[in-house]
Parts: structure tokens; C-alpha cells; sequence
């Protein structure tokens, strides 16, 4: 299945570093953030590993779980744990998905759905495209995706940026302008009408165009 911006995440059952999951159940009521990656051992990945770990407190505090996913059986992902800890100072504190039946990058469109084997005798380059972050919201729906190649490290603190502007978007019918950081000026939409935002923020707001009004942060 192809997968896109509110489309329903894929449930599924798999063994995990944590044990058998089930995705939505596990999920519940928070968010989600999932981060896949192509292979165990993997030089890009095992900095990624670690600092997702050293990060955690932060999505906890927004109410996220996070959960890895690499191409390869669990065994290996807890041999691949001690040396995420020994050279990034932190080990992954949080569910490894094993996805060595390709099952789950299958589901989330990483892989062709028609591929067949399993991760055995596969390389990184054979799964180059399971290198993707998913940010799922509570009510199971895909609310963004960002998909990187093997050589480029992905930036956490930008995922943790964009979860912030996604929950806050979804609680107040407001956008976030370019390079938005929390408490910085906020974007009223066009649909919603003058006459809307007086009543909405009757502290005022700026009109640079009669499509692009600024606000003060409400949080």
C-alpha cells in the first residue's frame, strides 16, 4: 500500500527488543514516533541509535513513544545495543523492532510489497529505502514522513521540532511559519476569516497580507 500524509499507519504484531507488540495497542492514546533503518551495524545508524536514546525524556514529555525498526532478526539488534552504548555513550532505551521477514518495511511502503526473501544474505544498499521516520499521531494517522539516504545523518532535534508544531497545530487552528521554534510568532490560515481571528485572539494579530496574519504564541 502507498502511504501518505493521513493515511492510516499500518497495524501490525512483531518481536520486538521489548517483546511482542502490538503497534496501535502499543500506541494507545499518545503519539509516535517510528525510525527505520536498513541494517544492524551500520555505522549512520548506530549514531542515530544513540542519540535517539539521550533524546527519549524529551518525547516522554510530549506524550510520544518511540520505536526503532531495523532489517534484521532482535537477536542482533541486542548485540548491536552494546556497541551503540560504547561508542555513543547510550544505548537504545526504547523498543527495536525485528523486521527480518521485511514485514513491517513491506506495510509502510519502504520495501516493494511483491519483494521476495527475507533480510538474509540482503546488504544496506538492498534496503536503502528503509531509512524513514513516521510521526503517527493518537489517532493512528500518518502526520508526517521524512525518508533519507544511508550517507546523510538524520537530525533528531528537527523530528522533535516538527512534533512540536504538529501537536501544536492540532490543538489550535494555526500553522508555524520557516524555522519556527515554540513561543516564536505563529501563522493564522487563510480559512480562517478576520472576523474568526478577533474573536479567537483578542489580543490582536499582525496582517502582513489578507493571506498571511501573524499571532503571538497561545502557549
Amino acid at each position: 500500500m502507498s502511504l501518505r500524509i493521513g493515511s492510516t499507519a499500518p497495524d501490525f504484531t512483531a518481536e520486538t527488543t521489548q517483546g511482542t507488540l502490538h503497534f496501535h495497542e502499543w500506541i494507545g492514546d499518545g503519539w509516535c514516533i517510528l525510525f527505520s533503518h536498513p541494517k544492524d551495524f551500520t555505522p549512520v545508524c548506530t549514531t542515530e541509535l544513540g542519540y535517539m536514546a539521550k533524546l527519549k525524556p524529551e518525547f516522554d514529555k510530549r506524550d510520544t513513544n518511540i520505536i526503532g525498526l531495523s532489517v534484521d532478526p532482535v537477536d542482533n539488534h541486542q548485540a548491536w545495543s552494546k556497541d551503540i552504548e560504547e561508542t555513543q555513550g547510550a544505548a537504545p532505551n526504547y523498543p527495536m523492532i525485528g523486521d527480518d521477514r521485511l514485514e513491517v518495511a513491506k506495510l509502510y511502503d519502504m520495501l516493494p510489497e511483491d519483494l521476495e526473501g527475507n533480510a538474509e544474505g540482503r546488504t544496506p544498499a538492498d534496503n536503502a529505502t528503509v531509512r524513514s521516520v513516521f510521526i503517527i499521531g493518537p489517532d493512528k494517522k500518518v502526520k508526517a514522513m521524512l525518508t533519507y539516504p544511508m550517507t546523510s545523518g538524520r537530525n533528531f532535534d528537527e523530528v522533535l521540532r516538527l512534533l512540536d508544531s504538529i501537536q501544536l497545530t492540532a490543538a489550535h487552528t494555526l500553522a508555524t511559519p520557516v524555522n519556527w521554534r515554540p513561543g516564536e510568532d505563529l501563522i493564522i490560515p487563510p480559512s480562517v476569516s478576520d472576523e474568526e481571528a478577533r474573536q479567537k485572539y483578542p489580543q490582536g494579530f499582525t496582517t502582513l497580507k489578507p493571506y498571511l496574519r501573524t499571532v503571538k504564541s497561545p502557549v
